[in-house]
């Protein structure tokens, strides 16, 4: 971007500043303004000893105000800085922005001044790991690479040290998406699908946050999307800049599946059976990485990076063979989509845990699309008995019945996985929800469900 950054800290100089949230990510942020002469106010639901220990080392540099009114105290602020889950019609922030405050986040405000090549994806599954894949690709290409967003490091503190010549790439959620004012000078949306709409008002709502990653480029930008999604395909008509398409069912001129092979261009790149990571939903990863890369990789180098790239931890991360019995942890899927591509990819029946928080989502495909790569089914948390009931009408509409066991915890469900797998099966935790009925994000459930299997 254009945009002076010495403009925006001469701007907070004295300005009292909230930042609501103090999660591990907003700590940084928190020392980086007081730092720079801002008076900042940390506001948390939590109480302090609930807190990351982190905040005491700067708790004389801000002003906390904590537990279940933490946000009455909101009233006053020149900025806030509110956390990405936070909706912005929230009466506090309503009542805020009236009385004069601007509502912003690290993420809008990192966009504004980033001087780096910004390269941004989302989409409801796979955005985590194509943001993996091109950082990787750009490194082995030999770029400075930031790699933030909703993964990795907060990347606003970091702001001053990224140079025009740097790459930046950024896992940007609908939730980072909805107030934006400024998108990527590259964007990719993955697909979209149902998620969310536990935040959401609907799913039109879901899709206009999605939309903001490319609604604010210009002409000489580029979005790629995926051509076999109809939603994503339809977001062409409203482009600011080029746009380029993958798809995995059909060959076009930008980058494509075709008979086991990854093209681009029409060459070929790679062979799908060559790579470590298996799955179509892997190669439209490695499609649009191609694409957004491709101005600045040669072949080989993506080529060579598809050959070594081993998957991202809890995305069907292989975890040991125990007994004959391969176990896997697929934790991130958080969606019926996201689990049906999991279990699509391994080739065979499997033995599954499935539920957790309800994100308001349609579990029939769980059933009528999921049934011919499932053997057993264990079903735990908020939504046991949802998805409990797709599978019952599976039954006795269609006569198709998959063994179901419900378990009364998580431990349970993980003892009940083992106990139905035989020699030669394959066991996988890819739940289909949210986790955190029981878990406080997906990243615990998938160690837990490790520790749990290394202990068998």
């Amino acid at each position: 971007m254009d945009r002076d950054f010495n403009d925006f800290i001469a701007f907070i100089q004295g300005r009292k500043i909230g930042v609501v949230g103090l999660g591990v990510s907003n700590l940084p942020l928190i020392r980086f303004l007081s730092q720079r002469g801002a008076r900042v106010y940390g506001f948390d639901r939590r109480a302090l000893a609930d807190l990351d220990p982190a905040i005491l080392d700067f708790q004389d540099q801000v002003t906390l105000f904590l537990g279940e009114n933490y946000l009455d105290q909101l009233t006053g602020m020149d900025i806030i800085f509110k956390t990405p889950g936070m909706r912005i019609d929230h009466a506090a922030l309503v009542k805020a922005k009236a009385e004069g405050a601007i509502i912003t986040s690290e993420m809008e405000e990192f966009l504004k001044y980033c001087k780096g090549r910004t390269i941004g994806i989302t989409g409801s599954d796979g955005k985590t790991t194509t943001t993996t894949v091109v950082g990787e690709i750009l490194k082995k290409a030999g770029y400075k690479v930031y790699v933030g967003g909703n993964i990795g490091t907060p990347l606003f503190t970091l702001v001053e040290e990224i140079r025009p010549v740097d790459m930046v790439v950024l896992e940007l959620s609908s939730f980072q998406l909805m107030t934006m004012t400024t998108s990527p000078e590259i964007a990719i949306v993955t697909n979209i699908t149902e998620n969310h709409l536990d935040v959401h008002k609907d799913m039109t709502e879901y899709i206009e946050a999605k939309k903001n990653i490319f609604r604010f480029q210009h002409p000489g930008d580029l979005l790629i999307l995926n051509e076999d999604n109809d939603i994503t395909r339809a977001f062409a008509d409203e482009a600011q800049g080029k746009v380029e398409f993958f798809s995995s069912k059909k060959e076009n001129e930008d980058a494509y599946y075709s008979d086991g092979s990854l093209y681009l261009r029409d060459e070929r790149v790679v062979d799908l059976r060559e790579m470590k990571v298996k799955g179509i939903h892997n190669a439209e990863n490695f499609l649009a990485a191609f694409l957004a890369t491709e101005d600045f990789v040669l072949r080989p180098v993506m080529r060579e990076l598809a050959l070594e790239f081993a998957g991202v931890r809890h995305r069907c991360q292989f975890v040991r063979e125990f007994e004959g019995v391969s176990y896997y942890n697929d934790s991130i899927a958080s969606t019926p989509t996201r689990t049906l591509a999991s279990i699509r990819s391994l080739e065979q029946k499997v033995n599954i845990i499935l539920g957790g928080y309800d994100k308001h989502l349609d579990y029939t495909p769980l059933a009528e699309e999921g049934h011919p790569y499932l053997k057993n089914v264990i079903l735990v948390g908020d939504t046991r008995f949802k998805i409990q009931e797709v599978f019952r009408k599976l039954s006795d509409e269609k006569g198709i019945h998959i063994p179901v066991r419900m378990a009364e915890s998580f431990e349970d469900a993980v003892e009940q996985l083992r106990q139905v797998s035989r020699k030669g099966d394959i066991a996988i935790l890819s739940p289909a929800c949210a986790s955190f009925d029981l878990f406080a994000n997906f990243e615990i459930r998938g160690n837990r469900f490790i520790e749990i299997v290394n202990g068998f």
